[in-house]
Order: C-alpha cells, then sequence, then structure tokens
C-alpha cells in the first residue's frame, strides 16, 4: 500500500491524480482481514479482488459512491488497496465540473472515483492493460515522501490495523475521523 502513494492514475479523458492516502484490505503479513470484501472468499461482486495485481476492483458505498481499489495480491489471495485521497494533477477542470467545484476536489474514495469519473465498468480492468481507459504510473524515482500510517477510517472490524497511509506533507489528506461503529439502528 505504502508504494503506492506518489503513483499517478490516469483517465484517458486527460484527468491525472497522484495519490497521496490508500488503506490497505486482504490478507497482509499473514492476517487475515475481517474488514476486507475478500474475508469470506470469492463472490460476483468481489471478484475482481481476487485477480492478478493492478486490477481495478470497484464497489459502491454507501449505495451513492464509486470507491475505487487497485489490486495487489498474488492471485487468488483476495488482497487490494484503496485510494482514498490524490492531488489533481492534470483536467483539474474536468475534476472540478465532475465535483461542482467543491474543495478538495478528490479528497475521500467516492470523491476520487468521481474525479476518475470511476464506474462499475472499471471493475475488473487493468491498469497496465492499454485500451482499459485508467492506467498508473509509478512514482519518480528520487522523490522520496514523507510517510504517515495508522489506523483505517470508517469501518468497525480489525480498526487496530495500522493499514491506512498517507503522504504527510500533502494537503489533500482526508481529516482523519474517527474509526468506531456509528451508533443507532
Amino acid at each position: 500500500a505504502p508504494h503506492l502513494l506518489g503513483c499517478t492514475l490516469t483517465s484517458t479523458d486527460g484527468v491525472a491524480l497522484r495519490i497521496v492516502e490508500v488503506e490497505a484490505y486482504g490478507r497482509h503479513a499473514g492476517v487475515d482481514d475481517p474488514a476486507s470484501h475478500s474475508f469470506r472468499g470469492p463472490t460476483a461482486s468481489n471478484a475482481a479482488m481476487f485477480g492478478p495485481a493492478g486490477t481495478c476492483y470497484v464497489y459502491r458505498s454507501y449505495g451513492i459512491h464509486l470507491c475505487l481499489n487497485i489490486v495487489c495480491g498474488d492471485v487468488g489471495q483476495g488482497a487490494g488497496v484503496l485510494v482514498r485521497a490524490a492531488e489533481v494533477t492534470a483536467g483539474e477542470d474536468l475534476v472540478g465540473a465532475r465535483r461542482a467545484h467543491r474543495l478538495p476536489l478528490a479528497s475521500g474514495p467516492g470523491n476520487v472515483g468521481a474525479a476518475l469519473a470511476i464506474s462499475l465498468a472499471h471493475n475488473g480492468l487493468g491498469l497496465f492493460t492499454p485500451g482499459s481507459g485508467l492506467s498508473l504510473t509509478p512514482r519518480p524515482n528520487g522523490n522520496p515522501l514523507r510517510i504517515g500510517t495508522g489506523p483505517r477510517v470508517g469501518i468497525s472490524k480489525a480498526t487496530e490495523q495500522p493499514w491506512r497511509f498517507w503522504d504527510a506533507d500533502s494537503p489533500a489528506v482526508t481529516r482523519f475521523r474517527s474509526n468506531r461503529p456509528k451508533s443507532g439502528k
């Protein structure tokens, strides 16, 4: 997950986002993750998470937002990285129109999806496959980052895992919100 910080996601419409915040989900360092969509095994909706590294896993959050994950494990492993926040490096006018010019433009996983015009059609596409509509470029060599780490946000299981990573110098990183479960119903 921290290796994706500073990488650039580019869509065919000219939007480019520099990844500044991510969360890891799935089996990592020998630990099974009950907060991961892959925890109970492959299903029709999460099958992309079990594909090769560099595959897009897209899901709808709260019935509204489309969120982009990048598969990062071996085939069959079910590991992915949620892209939580990014800085717009190209296509700012287009992203601004998509986001009704609300700032920051790509802070929060649903806002990243909106900035890139992610759809469910992106689910299962390869970021390194020509013609997929979305590509990933590595962070330039010699471009070190100060990386912060802490608990993931908005989950109620495996909250003790410090699998959220961010560029400590980026203003686009989401504000930390408690990962305590919501009370109510």
